[in-house]
């Protein structure tokens, strides 16, 4: 069998049209990419189809549409650019046609869940469009052996193009709401946590600062009143409650420093970022860590956010990692600031962690870094694999919202 049955005009414009109206239908990814899928199989007269979209890091696709049976997968087939035929199409940006025989290709990979060896053709075009770049692969497979020729191949891509417009404005929108949400949960928690920290503040004063200011003042009345009338041994008694105030003011000075700490890191205003980071990284014990930063300029809340970034990452590689090798960079990149915190550790699933969204999926430090970095307009990103390290990511522009 040859072609893709779509000689007839008519039959090739309905399917375009068919198209625009699940594009127009709605700005949600996966059932745009469900309804294209379907579409293409039914008049393209193939068996299966799968829309693989680039993922927001713009390194990995994943399977974000397919005919049944393999709708159950959208979401769990993630590939790398350069890994399989559609992550080479990917990379390459260029259609791919196996006749026959593509476990002979050394670009194919079999993956059990996609069941390949049911499948003999296939062709895999990239989804691209000129202003906003690669959205992702379109493949289409089938049963019997097909000759497809460079009308179908150039009818798919296309197609392809058709749908990376929709599929980046749908990425958009994704983006866009998931930082509202974040917005939303953040003011939230920033809400809670300045009625938490004024009642730690509060506590800390009142059982710390105020009681040894107390007890201070008692011993400085002691004193004056020993002076004041002196006995047999008034000036000994006098210089005992003269060094106990001196031991309390001391402590109130601690506390009240460790106090202030809490609320803004005074090392940004002795030292500058580039140096508070270095002695943040220097001050953690079980930490082995290489530095490599510049001096970078930052407006003084976005170096509160990025040093406060630095502070949790360092914690997980210490609690999480299994490692005590880390590396901390601060640099400038083009027109952003980046700061990247690494380990060799043991590293995890990120397909089943996300740096943002839910903390439970990516734990609350995970969250509390994405929220922080976007709140100053940047953004965090996590490379990690299990047995291959993790690596945190903060990019920042220079000038940074406030």
């Amino acid at each position: 069998m040859t072609g893709l049955g779509l000689a007839d005009p008519a039959r090739e414009n309905a399917l375009l049209v068919g198209i625009i109206d699940a594009i127009s239908a709605g700005p949600e990814l996966e059932l745009l990419a469900a309804r294209v899928a379907d579409l293409i199989v039914a008049a393209t007269s193939t068996d299966v189809c799968f829309v693989h979209v680039l993922d927001d890091t713009d390194r990995s696709l994943t399977l974000a549409g397919a005919t049944p049976p393999f709708d159950s997968q959208v979401g769990r087939v993630r590939l790398q650019l350069g890994e399989g035929v559609a992550g080479w199409t990917a990379s390459r940006r260029e259609p791919v046609v196996i006749v026959a025989n593509k476990d002979d290709d050394p670009r194919y990979r079999y993956f059990p869940q996609l069941r390949g060896e049911d499948y003999t053709s296939l062709v895999s075009v990239p989804m691209a469009s000129r202003p906003g770049g690669l959205a992702g692969v379109l493949n289409v497979h089938t049963h019997a052996r097909r000759e497809f020729t460079e009308r179908d191949v150039r009818l798919l891509t296309s197609i392809g193009t058709l749908l990376a417009g929709a599929i980046h404005q749908a990425r958009t929108h994704r983006r866009l709401a998931a930082r509202e949400r974040a917005h939303e949960r953040f003011t939230e928690q920033v809400i809670a946590a300045q009625e938490a920290e004024r009642q730690r503040l509060a506590a800390d004063i009142h059982d710390g600062i105020t009681q040894r200011l107390v007890s201070l003042r008692f011993h400085l009345n002691a004193a004056s009143d020993a002076l004041a009338d002196p006995g047999p041994d008034g000036t000994g008694f006098a210089a005992t409650q003269l060094n106990r105030a001196r031991e309390l003011a001391d402590l109130t000075l601690d506390e009240t420093r460790a106090a202030i700490s809490g609320l803004r890191p005074p090392v940004l205003d002795d030292l500058g970022l580039a140096d508070s980071l270095t002695s943040l990284a220097r001050s953690i014990p079980g930490l082995d860590v290489v530095l490599d930063v510049d001096q970078c300029e930052l407006p003084e809340h976005a170096e509160i956010a990025i040093y406060r970034i630095a502070q949790e990452a360092l914690q997980n590689v210490l609690k999480h990692a299994g490692t005590r090798d880390a590396g901390l960079s601060l640099h400038h990149a083009g027109n952003d600031v980046v700061l990247q915190v690494s380990d060799a550790g043991c590293g995890f699933d990120r397909n089943g962690r996300s740096s943002g969204g839910d903390p439970a999926a990516g734990g609350y430090g995970m969250t509390s870094m994405a929220e922080r970095a976007e709140l100053i307009g940047g953004r965090l990103e996590v490379e990690s694999r299990p047995g291959a390290g993790t690596r945190v990511i903060a990019r920042v522009p220079r000038e940074s919202p406030r």
